[in-house]
């Protein structure tokens, strides 16, 4: 297979600058496993602007702030997942009374056939009484995805459940 000139370039490119690209990823994100993915997804992202960066005086420069942008990424990331993990885990178990058997598996059943956004929206707004904020923040939505995905599970529920059932689920349930 031959290389055209720009091709061969950017072989060189690689290969001259590769592991130290890799070598920065890991030192910026401390994982191993990480700098070879983002050294690589870098490169692929340099070569589809190659024939601009080229011509550029110092596209090592560029490359390196490419890699620093999305180590940056790869970690405002893993902090993200880090707190919606937290977030779920953290809150103390409320103690309940014997719950009437046969309306609990009426409403799992109501909530099963929810698609997956509403039901989580409902599940993390009324049964573990979080804030519209903290609901958003944990499934990485906006707050208005979120009372608007409510109000829809709401109005799904009580069609399915009847009102007054439907009603019962957000006895208690403190406004935020």
């Amino acid at each position: 297979m031959l290389l055209d000139d720009t091709s061969a370039e950017f072989h060189q490119f690689f290969e001259r600058h590769y592991a130290e690209l890799a070598r920065l990823a890991h030192l910026l994100t401390g994982e191993a496993d990480a700098a070879d993915d983002l050294a690589s997804d870098a490169l692929i992202a340099l070569w589809q602007r190659w024939d601009r960066l080229r011509a550029a005086d110092h596209p090592l420069a560029y490359a390196r702030g490419v890699v620093a942008n999305m180590a940056r990424e790869r970690i405002r990331s893993a902090v993200r997942e880090r707190r919606r993990v937290l977030l779920f885990w953290t809150r103390s178990p409320e103690k309940t009374e014997g719950p009437d058997v046969a309306a609990v598996l009426d409403v799992r059943a109501a909530l099963a056939r929810l698609p997956f956004r509403k039901r989580a929206c409902v599940v993390l707004r009324h049964a573990f009484d979080l804030s519209e904020k903290d609901t958003a923040a944990a499934l990485g939505i906006s707050v208005g995805t979120v009372k608007s995905q409510t109000s829809k599970a709401m109005a799904e529920l009580e069609r399915a459940l009847g009102a007054r059932a439907a009603g019962e689920l957000t006895t208690g349930r403190r406004n935020r």
